[in-house]
């Protein structure tokens, strides 16, 4: 299938490494969830960019791998169609924050916002509409961490 292949990132490594700085305690540590290779690529080239580390997951297994040790994690960037859950990012969203309250969630979709979408949210769930520009996601991950 065009713009999907396995993603297979080492449990706390990001696919690229980490630059640290002085302003490394202010860097925050984002789980992104996007089965799409090239936007999950976009995505974590973007955030890092910013100066923040990344986790990859492409699908609700990946994800609680990380989830479930003791790295540190900020906040989590999932998309809500994840074609394999039929609740997809919001079954991710909801097993994260029940492993890691306060977790920061940014959620995102081609689709619309709607009210149900808005109310299926994990507390304090922030949304941005796909496609989306690296300002527009730098904007949103900015707005979430602070």
């Amino acid at each position: 299938m065009i713009g999907r292949e396995p993603c297979n990132a080492a449990i706390g490594d990001s696919c690229r490494d980490a630059t640290f700085t002085d302003d490394w305690a202010l860097m925050s540590v984002i789980l992104i969830v996007e089965d799409e290779i090239f936007i999950r690529q976009a995505a974590e080239w973007t955030i890092e960019d910013l100066g923040h580390n990344t986790l990859l997951a492409c699908n609700l297994a990946e994800a609680l791998l990380h989830l479930s040790t003791s790295q540190p994690i900020d906040a989590l960037f999932v998309d809500i169609r994840l074609s394999a859950l039929a609740r997809g990012g919001y079954d991710v969203a909801n097993q994260a924050i029940a492993l890691r309250p306060g977790l920061r969630v940014l959620y995102t979709s081609g689709t619309p916002l709607t009210d149900l979408m808005s109310e299926t949210f994990v507390g304090g769930g922030q949304f941005l509409q796909k496609p989306y520009s690296p300002a527009q996601l730098e904007f949103s991950v900015g707005e979430l961490l602070h």
